[in-house]
Formats: C-alpha cells, sequence, structure tokens
C-alpha cells in the first residue's frame, strides 16, 4: 500500500514514467488497422491509459513512456519503428484535435451573430411593444420576457468562448507533448 506522501508514478532521469506491461507489442495497436505498422492507431485502451496518464501527470512536465515486454519480444523488436509509430498517431491526434478546436471557434462565431442578431430583434420587439403605449403587469412581463429570451440565446456562444475551448487547447497541448514522448522498450523483470 502506497502511502499518501509517495508519489504516484514513478520518475527516471528527471521524467516521470508512463508504464505499460504487455505481453506481445501488438497488444498497443489496434489490430483491424489494415496500415502499415508504423502508421496503425493505437489500441483504444492503451491510447486513453496513455492519454490520462500523462494528462494527470500534467502538460509540461517531461514523461517517458516505457513499455514493458518479455524478453523474448524485446529482442525482436524495433524500438526506431515502435517510436515512430506511437509518435506518428500522436501527431495524427493532434492535428485531428485541432481541427475540432477551429471548428468549435468556427460555431462559436455563427452563434455568436446569430445570438447577437436574435437578441438586437428581442430588444427590438421590446422597444416596439413599449412605443404603442402597452401598459400593465402583463404586458411589461412580455416586455421583459422579450429582453430575456433575447439573452438566453446568447447562453451558447458564451459558454463556447468562456468555457468550452480550453479543454480541447489542453488534449492539444498533452498531444503535443506525447508526439516526441521518449519511447523505452524493455523486459520484463
Amino acid at each position: 500500500m502506497k502511502k499518501i506522501d509517495e508519489p504516484i508514478y514513478r520518475t527516471e532521469e528527471g521524467r516521470k514514467l508512463i508504464e505499460l506491461e504487455l505481453s506481445s507489442l501488438l497488444q498497443l495497436f489496434n489490430t483491424f488497422d489494415p496500415s502499415p505498422f508504423y502508421e496503425k492507431d493505437l489500441d483504444n485502451d492503451a491510447e486513453d491509459y496513455i492519454v490520462d496518464t500523462a494528462t494527470d501527470i500534467g502538460p509540461g512536465r517531461p514523461v517517458k513512456l516505457v513499455i514493458y515486454l518479455p524478453e523474448a519480444e524485446v529482442e525482436k523488436e524495433n524500438r526506431e519503428v515502435t517510436a515512430a509509430a506511437i509518435h506518428n498517431f500522436f501527431a495524427f491526434k493532434k492535428r485531428e484535435t485541432e481541427r475540432d478546436l477551429r471548428r468549435t471557434f468556427r460555431h462559436g462565431r455563427m452563434s455568436l451573430l446569430i445570438g447577437m442578431l436574435f437578441l438586437a430583434l428581442c430588444v427590438s420587439a421590446r422597444k416596439l411593444y413599449s412605443m404603442f403605449g402597452f401598459a400593465g403587469f402583463w404586458p411589461e412581463v412580455f416586455g421583459e420576457g422579450l429582453l430575456i429570451i433575447g439573452w438566453v440565446a446568447m447562453w451558447r456562444p458564451i459558454q463556447i468562448f468562456l468555457y468550452d475551448w480550453w479543454p480541447i487547447r489542453q488534449t492539444i497541448d498533452v498531444y503535443r507533448e506525447l508526439e516526441t514522448v521518449p519511447v523505452d522498450i524493455r523486459h520484463r523483470q
């Protein structure tokens, strides 16, 4: 049982280790992917573990991916090809996520335009309504309702520009680190 003050991840040469123990290197890759080895997708579970661990360690902190294999498997593996395959995968994921961020901002700009137009329409309708001299409780409720509905239309663009983009940006930072992560293949002890 680990003590509370004991670090969760081992450190080696100033880098936190992301450690995977496999019986074969093929477990690391998606076996349904027909691409050549160095272009294969990582297995979903392996990808999730690597990304979650790197996220948990924190962006900007140096990490190293260590893959433990049985000794017979280590001898026949080409470390450079494996590292290149992992780097290619995370470079692709980074580009894909950067595209998602651009789409999110494009969606935010369009939502902002629509929200502003709808807000202007609601404020104008409220002014017109009050210009015709409608007075009393219910006309005032209707006028305030128009104003509230206009501002509610601004909810989504505000959410996009204040909250939705930064988790995507953090994921890009993690992928950027993982596209150049040092990869070490070792035999299991």
